[in-house]
């Protein structure tokens, strides 16, 4: 499979030149499938840029994925333009229970006043199907899910294929634990031999002293959840707005550092707007 990730970005879109190498579009990723299948996990701003790069590519027909309903992962859905095209097509896999209901949620954000074009507006065949607690078979992929440990709560995902993993734990935290949350033993679990994790590093562990129960993780947190999971390629995902490549960059030397202390460990790195990762087994 292919991840694709087209924002990196936490809590709000940012610009300017000191954050050019990780960008400044909020969450979304992009999950290729071998059969061309594409699935979407959250709506934050940079899926305006995968939906133009969807329509050049003449692909309409998209499975879509919330881990959660606040603001930088919901607030691109407008602007994703396929939802405005007859001939497109989404499935929206969510869990009320977890999530709240989607069609609702997102017909809200596109209410007056907050966006001059109604949901209403939208042509695009959109078909809304429950999968709390089921295992989803996509295509060629295996998608398992997680509730989060998060305020107002969320999910997580692990996509499967061909002997391959890639988890998606954002907004996840650790050493929190809110309602609906699992417990650390289970997220390892969760994250067990994966090819490559995205996990929640919003803070520094200095930094994460003045945010207990915000909902976000400090990176050594995240770090020892990939260690003993035996991940194999550990992204920090969900930036600070307030924090520039630079320190975004000494984050990962950070992390780099310890796994050389410990001796063994994923290889370490910031997840980066428009990064793409091929993610199949290790040759055996």
């Amino acid at each position: 499979m292919i991840v694709r990730c087209w924002g990196a970005r936490g809590s709000i879109a940012v610009s300017g030149k000191e954050c050019v190498k990780y960008g400044g579009d909020t969450a979304c990723i992009e999950v290729r499938a071998r059969d061309g299948r594409v699935v979407i996990v959250d709506a934050g701003s940079g899926i305006r840029r995968l939906g133009n790069r969807l329509l050049a590519e003449g692909i309409l027909d998209y499975d879509l994925l919330f881990t959660h309903t606040h603001w930088d992962h919901i607030l691109g859905f407008p602007f994703f333009k396929p939802i405005y095209m007859e001939r497109a097509a989404l499935t929206i896999h969510s869990c009320r229970s977890l999530q709240g209901d989607m069609g609702k949620l997102l017909a809200r954000i596109m209410a007056p006043p907050h966006f001059p074009v109604p949901f209403g507006e939208i042509r695009a065949k959109l078909d809304f199907v429950s999968t709390c607690g089921d295992v989803l078979r996509l295509g060629g992929l295996t998608v398992r899910a997680i509730p989060l440990s998060h305020p107002n709560m969320g999910v997580g995902y692990r996509f499967e294929e061909d002997g391959a993993a890639f988890v998606f734990l954002t907004d996840n935290e650790l050493s929190h634990r809110h309602r609906g949350g699992r417990s650390v033993e289970e997220y390892v679990e969760f994250c067990r031999g994966a090819d490559l994790l995205f996990h929640d590093a919003e803070y520094t562990e200095e930094e994460y002293l003045q945010k207990r129960t915000w909902g976000h993780s400090h990176s050594r947190a995240a770090l020892d959840l990939a260690v003993a999971a035996g991940v194999r390629r550990f992204g920090l995902y969900h930036h600070n707005q307030d924090r520039d490549d630079a320190g975004v960059d000494r984050m990962v030397r950070a992390c780099r550092e310890t796994v050389s202390v410990l001796g063994s460990g994923p290889e370490c790195f910031g997840v980066r707007q428009d990064a793409e990762f091929e993610v199949r087994p290790l040759p055996s």
